[in-house]
């Protein structure tokens, strides 16, 4: 059975002048999520965007907003975004008190959730939690700007994570985000991923959908 993989752009590399248009551009090449990066410059070194812009986009599109929260504290931010119109949420668990606490939070205002590990927090969060995740992410940088190279090390990360997942038996995406670029993401599957964010590496090109579309002749060869 084939397997599914999903490419969600990260609207951090867009053109804010024309985000509305950058999201229905990208969509409309294939794209399968729009990801939103939010950076709170506290958690990590940068400051980027809040709930007003996730609620102005989704009218837009009818694609799933991917919304990841690098923000700390984090409880206080899901229930904007749910309102906003996120279908999933995600965050660190350095950036939670109670991880148990914020999946559910984020459960109860109907979206889905996702754990995200930074590249030196070890997977063992997982531990108590798998059971009521709906998603993974592996982060391939260091969190805080777009742009940078991905991280080796990340290929035997996920495919640990993948292990656990499978173990569990439940339908958990994994998701990867830093670096990811048609030159790697087969790798990148082959090592578990199965969902994909890319920020320059799509919205750096002029063509959205002949780049898309590389990328998924090269996941079609895993």
């Amino acid at each position: 059975m084939a397997k599914t993989y999903r490419i969600a752009p990260s609207i951090l590399s867009a053109d804010f002048a024309r985000l509305g248009e950058e999201v229905r551009d990208v969509i409309g090449a294939g794209a399968d999520l729009v990801h939103f990066d939010v950076m709170d410059n506290h958690y990590v070194p940068n400051l980027t965007i809040g709930p007003l812009v996730c609620e102005a986009i989704r009218p837009l599109t009818k694609a799933v907003i991917d919304v990841h929260l690098m923000v700390k504290p984090v409880d206080r931010l899901v229930p904007d975004f749910a309102k906003a119109g996120a279908n999933i949420i995600s965050f660190h668990p350095e950036a939670s008190d109670h991880v148990d606490r914020t999946i559910a939070l984020i459960k109860d205002q109907g979206c889905k959730a996702g754990l995200v590990f930074n590249p030196a927090t070890p997977l063992s969060h997982l531990d108590h939690v798998i059971d009521k995740l709906d998603l993974v992410l592996i982060m391939s940088v260091n969190p805080g700007f777009g742009g940078q190279k991905f991280i080796p090390q990340a290929l035997k990360k996920l495919s640990a994570a993948r292990s656990r997942i499978d173990a569990s038996g439940r339908d958990i995406w994994l998701e990867v985000d830093g670096g990811v670029k048609v030159d790697n993401i087969a790798d990148v599957a082959r090592a578990g991923a199965d969902t994909f964010v890319a920020g320059s590496a799509i919205f750096g090109t002029k063509d959205y959908k002949a780049t898309i579309g590389a990328m998924r002749a090269e996941l079609a060869k895993t």
